[in-house]
């Protein structure tokens, strides 16, 4: 959520500034505004919606006159969404300018004392209160002003500050909220993601906890809150810039979808070798796997929905009790969890601040952590004692769809590793897992060939009040998902239930015209699906369900989408194919901002 971006060289900052925040778009937000520092004062341009009024405001940019600026798209959190509340945010005198990502809990407290002082404040934000701080105890250094403030701020933070009073200067600063430096000729950068700045460099410095970054034409000195020098290796980001792009689609979303087949092959292929899974990232040895009684599945949103699937394959394939946790929920219940208990934890972006305040509680527990994430060198990724990557590459529509199913294909490849290690899969069984996982691209794109079929069925759909999706078993898992797709992209109510607890209340909802989408691919629980099909279909609901081919007598239960036919294990990374492109036609056809829905962020660095 929010987006950060800075520059300081020799160009005029302010077209740069517009640029890289356009790339910030996808990270959600409600107001955006730039500051860039003219040579003799501060001017800030802000404004409430979209990008554009920013741009059609200062003329693409080109209006600001300046070298050093910084900008931010914003996700309102304190304050409603307004160009006052827009960032950045002024000192009271106007020399000092702050952009911030995160949440200062103390505030109010901070506020309140500011005010009791005569210090007015215009906006309604916690992040004004770091930039009065900044005035209100400057006295000529000013890292040593911002080292003084950051130690009154209670929260997560990135920041970043320009002033008058050193105008060739970007001062950055990270807590618990990402914040990466991009290094050029002549020119440095400041960014809360590298998309921002992808375009001009791939060289960058991630900063950690407490370090804070003096951004100048010449260089970048890092120092940690001491003032000791701290000496970072620099990242070659290796993303190719095109990935970033629409490439000719419509909306991000739908290219990622259509590139689920490369990006699904891209996470396999490399770790499979002569046949055997092969997970080098890892390094517990089988005596060190066999010491643990309990699987503990650690995320948030979509990567829980991840997770769930995972409890029902890993429970089976291992036969070790597993439980899937919302990492919001974990810390809150006194979780039974120790040194026996081997913690998964899944996020796309490793920096979602639920999953990670998780995370270390399970290691304060003193559970072993892997986790599994797309983004190299984030938070979660570093603090995790084992680290997968899924190498999905730029996923920049809030509604995930390749990270879910790269992150599911890792879920295959550990079964699948960890059953061997343990010896739950019989040989036999697991050459022929193997195989299928090795097939699986294929089939994707198989599905995805079908296109035409989802959209159709979209068009009956798309003017719906409310959908209800069932399933059992795995299928209950992937109905989740398809679920939180429809809803956060068209705004359809949507929900998702076990097939079997209908008949326990759900079913009074069900009346004429009422959507069911039923997930029947489930080999085993094919009969006890049909029979809850019918049941809703008694009592008038349309029904859409997705079979495998194998069971071509379903075609006339309802709307029917065939997958074609694959082992229990993946079947989720075929149905959620067909749940994907729905929500996204449906979406479409609503003339819903599809790649930006209201309200959301892509990564959720607030609790």
């Amino acid at each position: 959520m929010c987006g950060i971006v800075g520059y300081i060289g020799y160009e005029q900052a302010g077209p740069f500034l517009l640029e890289g925040l356009q790339t910030l778009e996808y990270r959600g937000y409600d107001s955006a505004g730039v500051c860039l520092n003219d040579g003799s004062e501060l001017i800030v341009k802000k404004a409430k919606g979209k990008l554009k009024v920013l741009r059609e405001l200062t003329n693409e940019g080109n209006d600001l006159k300046g070298t050093v600026g910084i900008g931010h798209t914003r996700w309102a959190t304190h304050g409603e969404p307004s160009d006052v509340n827009a960032h950045p945010h002024l000192s009271e005198s106007g020399r000092f300018a702050v952009v911030h990502n995160g949440i200062i809990e103390n505030y109010q407290q901070l506020k309140d004392s500011l005010t009791a002082k005569g210090i007015e404040f215009r906006s309604k934000t916690d992040t004004e209160v770091i930039a009065q701080l900044i005035e209100y105890y400057y006295k000529g250094d000013l890292v040593d002003t911002i080292i003084k403030v950051l130690g009154r701020l209670d929260g997560s933070y990135a920041l970043g500050v320009i002033s008058q009073e050193n105008p060739d200067e970007i001062i950055a600063v990270r807590k618990e909220s990402p914040l990466i430096i991009g290094l050029g000729e002549n020119e440095n950068y400041l960014a809360s993601d590298v998309t921002a700045i992808l375009a001009r460099t791939r060289t960058i410095y991630r900063l950690e906890n407490d370090e804070i970054a003096i951004l100048s034409r010449d260089g970048v000195k890092i120092i940690n809150t001491d003032k000791d020098p701290v000496e970072k290796q620099t990242e070659t980001v290796d993303w190719d810039v095109n990935a970033a792009k629409k490439g000719g689609y419509e909306h991000f979303m739908f290219k990622e979808i259509m590139e689920q087949p490369k990006a699904i092959s891209d996470t396999i292929a490399p770790r499979i070798r002569d046949g055997r899974v092969v997970l080098d990232e890892i390094g517990l040895s089988a005596e060190e796997l066999k010491k643990f009684n309990k699987i503990n599945i650690l995320a948030c949103g979509s990567a829980y929905h991840v997770g769930v699937v995972a409890k029902y394959i890993f429970e089976k394939m291992l036969r070790i009790p597993v439980e899937a946790d919302l990492a919001s929920e974990f810390r809150y219940r006194d979780p039974i969890i120790n040194d026996k208990t081997l913690t998964i934890v899944i996020s796309q972006s490793g920096e979602t601040a639920d999953t990670k305040e998780a995370m270390k509680e399970a290691q304060r527990r003193g559970s072993h952590v892997i986790s599994v994430v797309n983004v190299v060198g984030s938070a979660i990724a570093a603090e995790s004692d084992d680290v997968i990557y899924t190498w999905a590459g730029p996923e920049i529509a809030v509604a995930t769809t390749k990270a879910y199913s790269t992150q599911l294909a890792v879920i295959y490849l550990m079964a699948l590793y960890f059953g061997d290690m343990l010896g739950t899969i019989v040989p036999d069984e697991y050459k022929a897992l193997v195989n299928e996982l090795e097939q699986l691209p294929e089939k994707i794109e198989a599905v995805l060939e079908n296109k035409e079929r989802i959209q159709y069925l979209a068009s009956k759909f798309f003017n719906s009040r409310d959908v209800f999706f069932i399933g059992r078993n795995i299928d209950y898992a992937l109905s989740l998902e398809g679920s939180l797709k429809l809803k956060e992209i068209s705004y359809i109510h949507s929900e998702a239930y076990a097939a079997g607890e209908l008949k326990h209340g759900t079913i009074s909802l069900i009346e004429e015209g009422t959507p069911v989408i039923a997930l029947a691919t489930h080999e085993e629980l094919i009969g006890k699906i049909v029979s809850n099909i019918e049941e809703v279909k008694t009592r008038g609901a349309n029904v859409m369900c997705i079979a495998c081919d194998t069971h071509k007598e379903l075609e006339g239960i309802g709307e029917t989408v065939f997958i074609p036919k694959v082992c229990d294990m993946l079947l989720p990374s075929l149905a959620v194919i067909p749940l994907q492109l729905f929500a996204y036609y449906v979406a479409s056809l609503k003339g819903c901002d599809i790649d930006q829905p209201r309200n959301l962020a892509k990564s959720v660095t607030v609790e």
